[in-house]
């Protein structure tokens, strides 16, 4: 594991270590659907990404710091999982150099996993490779969703599991066939850009069903999706958002 990576998983334990006396304290008031232990865990991030001498761009603080790489974080995606004791939560970090994305680091809580990559190296979850499934057909597919399908589109079985990064790297190992945004919902770029580099070093595919850039540090909605194989991709680009 490289030194990149080595810092992440590090600041990735920290941040869990530190959320745990705010668990269960709900919101902080401060933001919309921001609770206290984001709070907690973006004291962390910050202080340990920017002392290592990385530009931050943070879900809930914005930007800090300067550095040739910028890393992208999302302190705990899944906050609502996680003040509310369901275990399935994560830190995700995506890494930029420029407009490159680089290297993607998330760090499953509840479990410990964790999922690393950097480009043009694979992925891994802990010191195994992983690869996605080779599902091709959305008839045998089990999808996860952001947001409320308005339809049944004739997948197998489907999940809602509420932790962005974590549904993409479940593609990214094949426990999953698919995963994309439903109706109204949007993810940013913390939410998806340490996934996104998993799932295509993993071997898996991804798009945007406006035809948008994933890679951006900027604070906007992007609709992606993403799945095991290029023609159960295919497929989902036909039926479109749900």
């Amino acid at each position: 594991m490289s030194l990149l990576l080595e810092r992440l998983t590090d600041c990735a334990r920290e941040i869990g270590g530190a959320v745990g006396a705010d668990r269960g304290r709900g919101y902080s008031g401060e933001r919309d659907t921001q609770y206290h232990l984001d709070l907690a865990a973006d004291r962390v991030a910050l202080t340990m990404l920017t002392g290592w001498g990385y530009r931050v761009v943070s879900e809930e603080s914005g930007v800090s710091g300067e550095g040739e790489l910028t890393v992208v974080v999302d302190p705990i995606d899944g906050s609502t999982n996680c003040d509310h004791g369901i275990p399935f939560y994560a830190t995700s970090f995506g890494v930029l150099q420029g407009s490159e994305l680089v290297a993607g680091l998330v760090m499953n809580h509840a479990t410990g996993d964790v999922y690393a990559a950097e480009k043009g190296a694979g992925a891994f979850r802990g010191d195994a490779a992983i690869r996605p499934s080779a599902t091709t057909n959305y008839r045998s597919a089990i999808v996860a969703f952001s947001g409320l399908p308005s339809r049944h589109a004739g997948w197998a079985q489907f999940r809602a599991l509420g932790a962005a990064s974590l549904e993409i790297c479940l593609v990214a190992d094949g426990s999953l066939d698919a995963y994309t945004v439903a109706r109204y919902s949007t993810l940013h770029p913390w939410d998806y850009l340490g996934g996104l580099l998993i799932a295509r070093e993993a071997g898996a595919v991804a798009a945007e069903y406006q035809g948008e850039e994933l890679i951006t540090e900027e604070r906007v909605g992007r609709r992606p999706y993403f799945a095991a194989t290029t023609e159960l991709l295919d497929e989902i680009s036909v039926l479109g958002m749900l």
